[in-house]
């Protein structure tokens, strides 16, 4: 019963920790399910390979690393998301992508099957792991290596602090845009004169402008307006077609 609900109203929208979502203002039409239990968010550690649940948080996949001395997963502790939504997405920061660190993935695909994939069976592009369209992660396992724990908590203290001097505290959905060929995403913005840039209460970061952020009361249907509106200015400024790195799911408010 569990899978036939999933299947039926999850089908090629499942959501993970909702850190890199927009949900439309009408809500998503269908069940929501916290996978916050059982082997969803198991974590083992042997040796230098970590196996952990869809619903481990990456900053405890990071932590469980550097208490046995693995490196390799710094980057993800500042990411407010799960291991589920890093697989489908590919998730990356500092310069790393999730699958530089996967061996194996674990998924159930829309027959209910279990299967085992290894990243060379897999499409998997920057932001984008369309083997996950039609399939959906249960767990995976990890390879880091050997590293000592003066240096990994010198990388994580500096990742932390990369992430603070250059990220907005206040409330987003993270990274708006992929970063196109030409330049960063958030330089393109800058370089377009669109920091603070607003739509009611949905604005521009003033520190990155890779984050649109809330003001306090933003509507979904602001934060869609304004990135509309940077597309357009991209497009006709600069001829670059800025894609989304959030994910955009639900219905319009009726």
């Amino acid at each position: 019963m569990f899978w036939n609900l999933c299947r039926e109203s999850f089908a090629g929208n499942v959501c993970s920790r909702g850190s890199n979502l927009l949900v439309r203002d009408g809500g998503i039409p269908g069940a929501v399910i916290h996978l916050a239990r059982g082997d969803f968010v198991a974590l083992t550690v042997e040796g230098t390979e970590i196996e952990a649940g869809a619903g481990v948080r990456l900053k405890q996949l990071a932590a469980s690393a550097r208490s046995t001395g693995i490196s390799g997963f710094e980057w993800m502790e500042g990411i407010p998301g799960s291991v589920g939504g890093s697989l489908r997405m590919n998730a990356g920061a500092m310069g790393m992508e999730t699958f530089q660190r996967v061996v194996r993935v674990q998924v159930v695909n829309l027959r209910g099957e279990f299967e085992t994939l290894r990243p060379e069976e897999m499409q998997i592009h920057y932001r984008n792991v369309p083997t996950l369209r039609d399939r959906f992660a249960v767990s995976a396992l990890f390879r880091g290596k050997p590293g000592a724990i003066e240096k990994i908590d010198k990388e994580l203290a500096e990742s932390i602090q990369k992430r603070k001097s250059t990220q907005p505290v206040a409330a987003s959905a993270g990274c708006i845009f992929k970063n196109p060929q030409e330049c960063p995403a958030g330089k393109l913005v800058e370089e377009l004169g669109l920091k603070n840039h607003s739509v009611g209460s949905a604005r521009v970061s003033e520190i990155h402008g890779n984050f649109i952020v809330n003001d306090g009361n933003a509507r979904s249907s602001e934060i869609l307006k304004l990135i509309a509106e940077i597309q357009m200015s991209a497009k006709k400024e600069r001829g670059i077609d800025l894609q989304t790195e959030v994910q955009i799911v639900g219905v319009d408010d009726e």
